[in-house]
């Protein structure tokens, strides 16, 4: 489905930093419809009233709650009274940079949400929110403070989605065990995970498909996309030694790619971090 074209994209992605966390703007109670095209949005609420529209649904802003606007998701607040929270901003760098696999399965599990109610009286949920804050204000935190707090922040958060315990109590939630297996081993190859999890690859597929609109091959794409742009960014490692490293069958293979998912070669996106 193609997005109408006059709908606002707005780009806080400029920020200096990869992660930011601000309180909520109480100037934008009322928005008209925008999406965000390079950055996921998370939205915590202890006080305010009102609606929040995301795409074609409405959700009705009962504090504590906490949305999740993904990149491209069209949204719009329309908030009648003064309210106050938190928004974390995480550009897509910020994922792609990090060297905690765990923390992007945490964001795939929460994107899967729209909206997560919270428990009344959750007081630390409240402090993380403000540790977190404090640490990212001040410039001489390490990023692996920040990483190690927002990894415990969004383990609080999936406490309250049923994803967290389904996986806990249904082995049948096939999805959550994929992309747990995808954190823990990477390989390009449905079928590898698909035994794993005694299904066949067309049925995980299928399970992918209709949780997270995606098929198991994207999801595992996504993955290796990011471990690849890792290891080109962190390490001296030749483009021969990570194909190896990651069982592509040959470095003409690896290269085609990873241009087919970026639409460079891993040279030329190694080369653009130097300009």
């Amino acid at each position: 489905m193609l997005l109408d074209l006059t709908i606002k994209t707005y780009d806080k992605a400029i920020a200096a930093r990869d992660i930011k966390i601000e309180p909520f703007d109480v100037n934008k109670r009322y928005t008209k419809p925008h999406r965000h095209n390079k950055y996921l949005e998370l939205v915590y609420f202890t006080k305010g009233s009102g609606y929040h529209h995301m795409d074609l649904n409405s959700y009705q802003i009962k504090p504590p709650v906490l949305f999740v606007v993904n990149k491209e998701e069209v949204h719009h607040w329309e908030i009648t009274t003064v309210p106050k929270g938190y928004v974390i901003i995480i550009k897509e760098s910020f994922l792609e940079k990090t060297l905690d696999k765990h923390i992007n399965n945490q964001f795939f599990k929460i994107s899967k949400f729209q909206k997560i109610d919270i428990l009344q009286k959750d007081s630390t949920l409240n402090k993380l929110f403000k540790i977190l804050t404090k640490e990212i204000k001040s410039p001489n935190t390490p990023i692996e403070v920040i990483e190690g707090m927002l990894k415990s922040l969004l383990a609080k958060i999936l406490l309250y989605t049923d994803i967290t315990k389904e996986s806990n109590v249904n082995t049948e939630d096939k999805v959550s065990q994929f992309v747990d297996l995808l954190g823990q081993i990477l390989k390009n190859n449905v079928s590898y995970y698909a035994n794993q999890l005694n299904v066949s690859s067309q049925n995980l597929n299928q399970l992918c498909k209709k949780k997270q609109g995606k098929t198991a091959s994207q999801i595992i794409a996504i993955y290796m996309v990011q471990e690849i742009k890792r290891l080109l960014i962190y390490t001296d490692k030749s483009v021969g030694e990570i194909a190896y490293e990651l069982d592509f069958k040959d470095v003409s293979h690896f290269v085609k790619y990873f241009k087919r998912h970026t639409e460079l070669t891993p040279m030329q996106f190694k080369n653009s971090l130097k300009q």
